[in-house]
């Protein structure tokens, strides 16, 4: 006996479609960015999920913003995202990574710097193996000087960047960033 599944369709929202609170967000990212990025829409279809997401995206941390773009591109590659692929390919040169740095990080390695190929291959084997890298990785991780405060920052930017990456997979809502190449 075969079963047949199908899906729901998913359809970006648009400002009118969603509530007052995540009409208020839209007009500032529209105010900000001049758009409102498909994702940020899709998470908008539940009442309370897009100031969730921002708020934990937009949190503190120990971590660069070029080591929290390492971590987004990372975790996008190993969950098969081309949204965030995408997206924080963008972002990623807008904090001052090359195209070439990018491609490089997107496949496993940093060797321009040994401290972001630390986290690489962290980030890597850790989303990998779903929260289980190997003694070496995480000693690496460590050996390169990261600390305690900066592991617990990483897995909670894995955590947000598996949120948005699920997301994308399942809606397969439309990527609204620049056709990037693939790894």
């Amino acid at each position: 006996m075969t079963t047949t599944t199908s899906r729901v369709h998913f359809s970006v929202p648009g400002k009118e479609e969603v509530s007052a609170a995540n009409q208020a967000i839209f007009d500032h990212m529209q105010n900000t960015f001049g758009k409102v990025p498909n994702i940020y829409a899709t998470f908008a279809h539940s009442e309370t999920a897009l100031a969730d997401y921002l708020a934990l995206q937009n949190r503190k941390s120990t971590l660069s913003v070029k080591e929290r773009e390492i971590i987004n591109l990372v975790v996008s590659q190993v969950n098969s995202c081309k949204y965030c692929s995408a997206a924080h390919t963008a972002v990623g040169k807008m904090v001052g990574f090359t195209d070439e740095q990018i491609l490089m990080i997107r496949r496993g390695s940093a060797a321009f710097d040994a401290k972001y190929d630390a986290l690489v291959k962290f980030v890597k084997d850790t989303a990998e193996t779903k929260g289980h890298p190997s003694a070496n990785t995480y000693d690496s991780f460590f050996a390169a000087g990261y600390t305690k405060a900066n592991l617990v920052d990483a897995i909670i930017i894995i955590g947000d960047k598996i949120i948005a990456n699920y997301l994308h997979n399942i809606t397969d809502i439309p990527v609204d960033w620049p056709e990037i190449p693939q790894v």
